[in-house]
């Protein structure tokens, strides 16, 4: 069931154009406004109102789906707050994968100024976002979660409540930490199935119902064997995610030894011009790690 609120969303990307499906499916017309015209016209042409920055930040409920946390932060400091008339109040829901600690002081600067910020990233592809299999993770003020439940539910038919501020990017990273690994024990595996003279696909076949079964198997399984990296999430996403994953481990003390090799493969896939490739990709950097023998 839908309301008479206005919904913009900025950042048209994988992510926002999913979430925006999510919404004209659901009833809403949302506005919304990238920086790529191309994506935007996509935008319109699924149904949604084409719109400026300026059009989004003056919806009372502005969805965020840019690229990272000094983004999120810009576009909160230098377009919603000057758009906010004195007295009135306006709901973000961030759903970017950002520094936990800079959206929950993000929250505290805005929230005096009338700007009510929860955070609501997403588990899951493009592909199974836009299909309604996303798992959100929200974070925030109780209260403001529950005045835009009927937007949350129509973008996440799943969702779980983490808790105050900076909650949600902490799930979320570490739920990311167990996917890229997961990704990338997937293509290794692969990889040596097929060093070991067997067929990749049937071998995929078999993991799929062996003891070793990940949902990764599923979703990136067969764009590994078949080398088809249409993104559903970029490679430069994943080593963004790695290095937000190791500041927030390094301030706590903690090391993480398996996503600093996971980093370090992403980042190679970066060095041969892979960044803009789905994140099954990382199995070329695997089978490139050959040793000549003699």
């Amino acid at each position: 069931m839908t309301t008479a609120r206005q919904v913009g969303i900025a950042g048209l990307g994988l992510l926002g154009s999913a979430l925006a499906h999510r919404l004209i499916g659901a009833g809403f017309d949302p506005k919304g406004y990238d920086i790529d015209a191309g994506k935007i016209a996509a935008f319109a042409k699924a149904g949604g109102t084409a719109a400026s920055l300026d059009d989004v930040a003056h919806c009372d409920v502005v969805l965020l789906a840019v690229f990272d946390t000094s983004q999120v932060e810009d576009v909160v400091e230098n377009a919603l707050l000057p758009a906010l008339a004195p007295g009135a109040a306006k709901t973000v829901l961030c759903a970017s994968t950002c520094d936990p600690d800079r959206i929950a002081a993000l929250v505290e600067r805005v929230a005096p100024r009338g700007l009510r910020l929860i955070e609501t990233p997403v588990s899951g592809s493009s592909v199974q976002v836009r299909n309604g299999d996303g798992t959100g993770l929200i974070g925030g003020d109780r209260d403001t979660v529950d005045s835009v439940a009927d937007i949350i539910d129509a973008l996440f038919p799943k969702w779980f409540y983490m808790g105050p501020a900076g909650n949600g990017g902490r799930a979320k990273l570490a739920i990311n930490h167990l996917l890229g690994l997961n990704r990338l024990v997937l293509a290794e595996g692969l990889v040596f199935a097929g060093a070991l003279g067997l067929d990749a696909a049937a071998f995929l076949d078999v993991a799929r119902q062996s003891a070793a079964y990940s949902q990764v198997m599923d979703i990136k399984g067969h764009k590994m064997v078949s080398g088809d990296y249409t993104p559903q999430g970029f490679i430069h996403q994943s080593l963004k995610d790695f290095r937000l994953m190791l500041d927030q481990a390094q301030k706590r003390g903690q090391e993480l030894p398996l996503a600093t090799v996971n980093a370090e493969v992403l980042a190679a896939c970066i060095a041969r011009g892979e960044g803009e490739r789905d994140n099954a990709a990382v199995i070329e950097e695997i089978r490139r790690r050959r040793k000549q023998t003699s």
